[in-house]
């Protein structure tokens, strides 16, 4: 009987010393990297052990054994967050398990800036290394099926802004997300517009914003650059904008607008045809969206460069000729 409680008690110090062992490890014993500042990946989905291994694979050595009986011991195995972390030697493994599942996660950040036409926003999103990119490939048309956007061209949809997110994100999670965030600020400043605007509903509005957003980048003149193009709206004139009939030429565009450009007809060509074109030229930033819909109580139907990035306004042809005399023509 002395002998077998013997036993027990050699058992019982040995367990107790291996528990002991195994908190030390846990709770302040120094991960091993492979570099002092690693970033590693978790997949959605992976398993405890997978999880560890994946970290083995990128440089951290994790024990398999022990990292998955401290995440059942504490309850986490089912919140431990998917996504890219930052580790800064020295870390332990319970820092790590507290990174995970307050999902302290490295953040990236992508801008989208106002003016930018979809392709140049497609291309930024495509050259952005910390996405995952589930959108390569995919048609425009594709895309916003995806996003669950009713609109047929993706021109303008996404709001110029800077979006942060987590590394290894998937990019069609950055469409929606400018989308929604368009669509917001599109919904509200269409519940707040003026009265009597010739918009037949709020992608109008829309497409005339993308105009205003090339035409000035002043944010106090955009109302008044609004007001010009909706008081011609309202009469029935061309709208005549530069910007419009550059998006319309493409790449045959070479950087000098001659007048043969202006002769040249395509829907986005606002010399020779009356109206709004077909989509927005670019993405509209907020002030624009809200210049559209609360364009500034003048009557000016004209607007030339005073060459320091300010505009002249004039409410007749002969008022602007002298303008255009004074602020272009002088300086050539």
């Amino acid at each position: 009987m002395r002998i077998k409680q013997g036993y027990f008690w050699v058992l019982a110090a040995i367990a107790g010393a291996l528990c002991a062992f195994g908190y030390w490890t846990y709770a302040f014993a120094p991960l091993e990297q492979a570099q002092p500042e690693l970033r590693v990946t978790i997949e959605r989905g992976s398993s405890l052990r997978a999880i560890a291994a994946g970290f083995a694979a990128q440089g951290l050595t994790v024990n398999e054994s022990l990292f998955w009986a401290a995440a059942r011991v504490r309850g986490d195995a089912g919140r431990l967050k998917a996504g890219t972390y930052q580790i800064r030697s020295p870390s332990t493994l319970r820092e790590l398990l507290d990174r995970m599942v307050r999902a302290d996660v490295l953040l990236a950040q992508l801008r989208f800036i106002e003016g930018w036409t979809f392709a140049q926003m497609r291309a930024a999103i495509d050259q952005q290394p910390d996405l995952r990119h589930d959108t390569a490939g995919i048609t425009e048309t594709e895309l916003l099926a995806l996003i669950g956007a009713d609109e047929k061209r993706a021109e303008g949809l996404f709001l110029p802004d800077t979006y942060r997110f987590a590394a290894a994100t998937s990019d069609l999670e950055i469409f929606r997300h400018a989308y929604r965030e368009l669509r917001q600020e599109l919904d509200a400043a269409w519940g707040a517009r003026a009265a009597g605007l010739p918009y037949t509903d709020a992608y109008q509005a829309l497409i005339l914003a993308s105009i205003v957003e090339k035409e000035t980048g002043v944010d106090a003149e955009r109302p008044k650059v609004a007001a010009v193009f909706v008081n011609r709206l309202r009469r029935g004139m061309a709208l005549q904008s530069d910007p419009t009939t550059i998006y319309g030429l493409g790449p045959k565009f070479n950087g000098n607008l001659r007048k043969i450009d202006l002769l040249t007809d395509t829907p986005y060509n606002t010399y020779t045809r009356n109206g709004l074109t077909p989509t927005p030229i670019a993405l509209p930033g907020r002030a624009s969206i809200r210049a559209a819909l609360n364009p500034a109580p003048i009557s000016a139907l004209y607007f030339v460069s005073r060459g320091d990035g300010t505009s002249e306004f004039s409410d007749d042809l002969a008022s602007h000729n002298r303008a255009v005399v004074r602020y272009q023509l002088k300086r050539r």
